[in-house]
């Protein structure tokens, strides 16, 4: 299939922040839409990267081995990339630019059973949503409006959906439905919070992220959809105030903090460890019974207070606040920049230190007897495994170290990157280089390890139950419009991203 650079009378892909333009438009302008992202996609809270060398080479690799599989097996090459061949044939290219990190099996690229046939629960901890107001129909138009048809089916079926007519408002819902549960293996997911960078605005409200909740756990007939309330202390009495209104009146189940939001004083963020701000919060949250306190902590957005990104305040705030967990988003990943590449260029060998990274963990090893902070991976994952894939095999090998394979967390934040999947994918066949374990006495990345990981953890940190979410028990809605979906010929995956990226040279 030819590769369309132009397409007759369709505009450029506009132009958002700061040159940046969304995926998902510049790859409908190519009509190209990969099983995998070939260079970081921003979630919006960060400037991402420009596509480096090495994922230049994967995604021409990719695109002429694509080429090749779907020639011999007589099919296009959009549909080849939707297969599981396709995804197979990403990881294969990275396999050839960047070493041996992934395991895929010869068989994988012509045979679309060939894979590891190994079960997970998946629960994912950041997910969020993506503004469905777009000015020109989406790619997935056509199931969206199949879905309505489906939902309002799904009224007959489950007596909570009665009289609950679907509407084109209520389709970034159904397209999350369809990002997340259909096209991954996402059992559960976390609708989080995202920062506020007025006093008067919001990008999404609590109310609106409480809507998703309900709406899924109606669709499904089970707790598939976990809801972060926003918490800004820095507001004063107006935070305070709307922290209890969210406990009390929508019920959120945790909490979603920006310390680096521009909203205090000055412009300023605010500590989680600050005894005037940050313990009147937890203080608060311990009254209202909400336990999971979730920190943005790393990746300084545009805007933020980069300072307040710094990870150090929850080590304080735990210690004096044991009975409640703190859930540090991103890792604490400060980002990758000039000296972290010469570090991971030598494999290492001159400094080891990943920053703020290498700080939470050397913190956690000398307070061995603290056991209520989770790393949580988010943006963290997706962006340095198809960047640098020896510095993700790293940062899980030392966070796994210091914390336990019992106390990380698996998050993505899709559906800024699209569809879960491909993460679930990489983690899934990640292997733990050689040189790494003898260096530092890394573990193997187990099926263990990757199940308490990529579901248990997250399973045990909100009180859910994996097991009764995954018998196919009648009332599962999401399980009965799954099987529908893969009979409507409608189940191939969009591989839709949705963030920003930096415009550069592309493969053609």
């Amino acid at each position: 299939m030819a590769n369309r650079k132009t397409t007759p009378n369709a505009p450029p892909p506009p132009v958002h922040h700061a040159g940046f333009i969304r995926k998902c438009d510049e790859d409908d302008y190519l009509d190209r839409h990969l099983p995998l992202p070939t260079r970081i996609v921003s979630n919006e809270e960060y400037d991402p990267l420009p596509q480096t060398p090495a994922q230049r080479r994967v995604e021409r690799l990719l695109l002429e081995s694509a080429d090749a599989h779907a020639k011999r097996l007589g099919m296009a090459r959009r549909e080849f990339l939707r297969t599981s061949c396709g995804m197979a044939a990403a990881f294969a290219a990275m396999n050839t630019v960047f070493g041996r990190f992934f395991r895929v099996e010869a068989a994988e690229l012509t045979e679309t059973l060939a894979g590891d046939a190994t079960k997970y629960f998946v629960f994912d901890v950041q997910t969020h949503h993506v503004d469905p107001r777009r000015n020109a129909p989406t790619a997935d138009q056509e199931f969206l409006d199949y879905l309505v048809m489906v939902r309002d089916y799904g009224a007959k079926l489950n007596p909570e959906l009665a009289g609950k007519k679907a509407s084109i408002e209520q389709l970034y819902r159904l397209n999350y439905i369809k990002e997340v549960f259909l096209d991954s293996e996402t059992a559960v997911a976390v609708v989080s919070g995202l920062p506020q960078m007025t006093r008067e605005t919001y990008i999404i409200k609590p109310e609106e992220i409480v809507k998703t909740r309900t709406e899924v756990n109606e669709l499904s007939g089970s707790r598939r959809i976990v809801a972060h309330g926003t918490m800004s202390p820095e507001l004063g009495a107006q935070g305070f105030d709307a922290m209890r209104a969210q406990a009390e009146k929508l019920k959120i189940d945790a909490w979603k903090g920006y310390p680096g939001q521009p909203l205090g004083p000055n412009g300023a963020g605010w500590w989680m460890d600050d005894e005037k701000v940050g313990y009147q919060a937890l203080e608060l949250s311990r009254k209202l019974k909400i336990k999971n306190i979730c920190a943005h902590k790393g990746l300084p957005a545009p805007g933020f207070s980069a300072e307040h990104c710094h990870p150090k305040d929850i080590m304080k705030a735990a210690v004096d606040f044991p009975d409640l967990n703190f859930l540090v988003y991103h890792a604490g990943f400060r980002g990758i920049d000039e000296d972290l590449v010469k570090a991971m260029e030598s494999g290492f060998t001159t400094s080891s230190a990943v920053p703020w990274v290498t700080e939470l963990c050397e913190w956690k090893k000398k307070n061995p007897k603290v056991q209520n902070v989770y790393m949580e991976l988010g943006a963290t994952f997706g962006m340095t495994v198809i960047t640098f894939p020896l510095l993700t095999a790293h940062m899980l090998g030392m966070m796994i170290d210091a914390f336990g394979a019992d106390h990380v967390l698996w998050g993505t934040d899709s559906i800024w990157w699209g569809s879960p999947q491909w993460q679930i994918e990489a983690f899934k066949r990640l292997e733990m280089p050689e040189a790494l374990a003898k260096r530092f006495g890394y573990k193997p990345l187990t099926p263990e390890v990757k199940r308490q990981i990529l579901g248990l953890n997250g399973a045990r940190v909100y009180g859910i139950d994996p097991g009764a979410l995954v018998k196919p028990v009648p009332s599962d809605y999401v399980d009965r419009l799954r099987k529908t979906y893969k009979e409507s010929g409608l189940a191939a995956p969009s591989h839709t991203q949705y963030g920003w990226v930096r415009p550069g040279p592309r493969v053609g």
